[in-house]
Order: structure tokens, then C-alpha cells, then sequence
């Protein structure tokens, strides 16, 4: 059954292939992204081309435009069936080396734009008594790397908010999913998007060497593992597709898609899951 479908950050990447893919399975989807009239515009008119897409400017950092979206999006086909969190910045750098105000600025499209498109979405899903919202996140979603410690720490919050939130909107059918992918060539990676990067250059001299040294050998092998492993980023469109056409109640709760990780990082999360579980045994007995 066709459904009703809103994406965030589908100027490139997953959110752009994930917009084709819905749309060419017989889904309406709603493509937001930020200037769509200025710097967005060629991609926006492409993706209006394409059949089932309706293009719609939001910025997820501001509380008017992400409200004004979905108010639009609403008024025009009454439901929104799934949300699709995608818009995000990435970003490398020493913990150190990044000042406060990067920190926030990341924060604020990774975690506070999650936040905001829940809040926007939430009352018209709950009436509905169904829902389907998926967050893109990253990794196996319970560790962390060197030189990329805010980025997944935006992410990793984002995890917890899916975790909870299943929870609290069990009652009205609304269901939530986290994808985490792993490293594909897309323009957050190859550097064609513009990042949030560490910015106090002389605190990051004072970890040389060795800093330097360590962090190109990292992203030599994170690099040629996505080239040895041939990742498509069309695996993500394709995931979420089969997201959206599962029978509702069936979802999991995170949806790995990293042939990287060669089945670690569903060992991970089944073992999170496990210990969780008896976590709470011991706390509710």
C-alpha cells in the first residue's frame, strides 16, 4: 500500500537515493531539504521531476522551518506515514581541538533536527494510532572511534532517543528504527559536503605526530575497506524500503547494513539486547 513518506537532507547521499527508490516504488514522498530556491535548486527540480515527489524546503536547525514543513506536508495529504531521519553533517577532528560553538553546530542538525521532526510529527502519528519513523545513525551503535568523537556522539544520542521513544509510543502503534550504516562513498565521505571539523589548529599540533599519523592510517583502512567491499550506498534506499514495506510490528529496533562489519555489528547489538534485558529483570524484580 502506497504511503506517505517525509525525508530530511535528500539534496545528496542517502537522502537523495532514498527519495528515488520510495518514489519509483509507487510511495509519495516529500524530499526536504534547505534552499531549495538558491544553492539546492537544480537538485530540487530533478527530484521534482521525478514521479510521487513533492519537494519541500525545511532547515531541521530551525524550530519555524522544520514546523512549517510538516504543517504544509499535513494540510496537503492529511497523514505523514513514515519519517525518514537523514539530514546530518559529519565531521573529523581531536575532542580537544574542537571548540564549543562546532560542538553545538553539529549537535544542532544531528540530535536537535532528530528532536524537532519528532516533536513536528508526533501529534498527527499518535492520532493515527500508527507511524513509522527511522533514524539514520551510524556503526554498530554502541562504540566510538578516535577523531570523530562529536560526530558519533550526535549519533549515538540519536540511538537513545530510538531506544526510549519505542517505548513511550507503544501505546499508539508508532514504531522506530535505527539504521546504521557503515562507510559508504557518498559526499559526506569524499568531501564534496561541507563537514563540522575541529577548529583550534593549534591544539591539534600539540597531539603530532603521532595524531596525524594515526588518523590517516584510520581512514586508509576505513577507505579501503568501502572500496574492497564495493559499498553501494543504494543498500540504505534499498534497507529502508524494505522498512517501510514490512508488516507494521515486525520492524526491529536497529537495522544493520554494513558488509564491513562482516555480522559483528548484529552480534553487538543482539548481545546489547540480551544484556539489557536482564539489566532490567534485575531492576523491575
Amino acid at each position: 500500500m502506497s504511503k506517505v513518506i517525509f525525508i530530511t537532507g535528500t539534496s545528496t547521499g542517502f537522502g537523495k537515493l532514498t527519495t528515488i527508490t520510495l518514489a519509483n516504488a509507487g510511495h509519495t514522498v516529500i524530499a526536504g531539504m534547505r534552499d531549495i530556491k538558491g544553492k539546492n535548486a537544480d537538485v530540487a527540480k530533478e527530484l521534482a521531476a521525478v514521479p510521487n515527489v513533492d519537494v519541500t524546503e525545511i532547515d531541521v536547525t530551525d524550530d519555524a522551518s522544520v514546523t512549517r514543513a510538516f504543517e504544509q506536508t499535513l494540510a496537503k495529504y492529511g497523514n505523514i506515514d513514515v519519517l525518514v531521519n537523514n539530514a546530518a553533517v559529519s565531521g573529523f577532528g581531536l575532542l580537544e581541538a574542537y571548540s564549543i560553538d562546532k560542538i553545538r553546530q553539529m549537535f544542532e542538525v544531528n540530535f536537535y533536527g532528530v528532536i524537532r521532526t519528532y516533536q513536528a510529527v508526533l501529534p498527527a502519528m499518535r492520532k493515527a494510532k500508527s507511524g513509522l519513523i527511522i533514524n539514520i545513525t551510524s556503526g554498530a551503535s554502541g562504540h566510538t572511534l578516535p577523531f570523530m568523537v562529536p560526530y558519533l556522539a550526535s549519533k549515538f544520542a540519536v540511538e537513545s532517543i530510538t531506544e526510549g521513544v519505542q517505548d513511550e509510543l507503544k501505546q499508539f502503534g508508532i514504531e522506530n528504527v535505527s539504521i546504521q550504516p557503515g562507510v559508504y562513498p557518498t559526499e559526506m565521505n569524499n568531501g564534496s559536503k561541507a563537514g563540522v571539523y575541529a577548529d583550534k589548529a593549534a591544539i591539534a599540533k600539540e597531539y603530532d605526530p603521532v595524531a596525524t599519523e594515526h588518523f590517516n592510517a584510520m581512514g586508509a583502512a576505513l577507505f579501503g575497506k568501502m572500496e574492497a567491499f564495493k559499498m553501494n550506498p543504494q543498500t540504505i534506499a534499498d534497507g529502508i524500503l524494505e522498512l517501510v514495506n514490512m508488516k507494521a510490528g515486525t520492524r526491529p529496533l536497529r537495522f544493520p547494513l554494513d558488509a564491513v562489519a562482516q555480522g559483528t555489528d548484529i552480534e553487538f547489538i543482539n548481545a546489547r539486547a540480551e544484556i539489557k534485558e536482564r539489566w532490567l529483570a534485575k531492576y523491575n524484580n
